[in-house]
């Protein structure tokens, strides 16, 4: 499953649907919600069951063993479609490569690649996505982006340090944004791992309830 043992995982999907006839019209359309709503729910379940069996397996595990022979499963919220928008991407030409702290001495050199803008509840935000220099000379890698967000949940549900979304290029001007899908960096669950610090300018000011929640060593949960 994985662009995420530097990062991150995984990507997305959309449909939207309509109809004809007055009263059957909305009928259909109930239906058409329903189902639609239950396939990206299908979808963030997916996600979850795959980065649980990551977490499981001592050859992808960032968990140490001490942790791991217990582990159970990560706690996530519960899938909620209304933090799944669509964003528009707007390009940023010849931004200047940088050097992006991490929660070591290493520095992780990057390039702004864009900038999504969004309405999430009503309200619009802005967050930067990054391109890794050095991931992005390789076939494997070559169109992932790197979206790492900080929220109100820091802290209290999830970690303060933030988290992280894994993109995919698009082939247009939108994008999807999952926020079902956001997870933690490795180093909340093993120091050994040497994780990008989150920039201040990518701050939400609301509480993203989705995606993992903070690790808590003594219940793996």
């Amino acid at each position: 499953m994985r662009k995420s043992l530097l990062f991150g995982t995984l990507c997305l999907f959309i449909s939207i649907l309509g109809c004809a006839d007055k009263r059957k019209y909305h009928d259909t359309i109930k239906s058409d919600i329903a189902s639609d709503n239950s396939e990206k729910v299908r979808e963030i379940l997916l996600f979850q069951n795959k980065l649980n069996e990551e977490f499981q397996n001592p050859e992808t595990s960032p968990l140490p063993d001490r942790y791991r022979k217990d582990f159970d499963g990560l706690d996530f919220f519960k899938p909620d479609t209304s933090f799944r928008v669509i964003a528009s991407m707007e390009r940023t030409a010849d931004a200047i490569p940088f050097m992006m702290p991490t929660t070591t001495d290493r520095l992780s050199e990057e390039v702004v690649y864009g900038v999504v803008n969004f309405t999430l509840k009503g309200q619009k935000y802005s967050l930067e996505v990054y391109q890794n220099l050095e991931l992005m000379q390789t076939t494997e890698y070559e169109d992932y982006l790197f979206l790492p967000f900080l929220d109100n949940t820091n802290g209290e549900e999830t970690y303060a340090g933030g988290r992280y979304l894994d993109l995919a290029i698009p082939e247009g001007n939108s994008i999807i944004l999952d926020f079902n899908k956001a997870y933690n960096p490795y180093c909340v669950y093993n120091k050994k791992y040497s994780c990008p610090i989150v920039p201040k300018r990518n701050f939400l000011n609301t509480k993203i309830m989705a995606g993992v929640k903070s690790f808590k060593q003594n219940s793996n949960k």
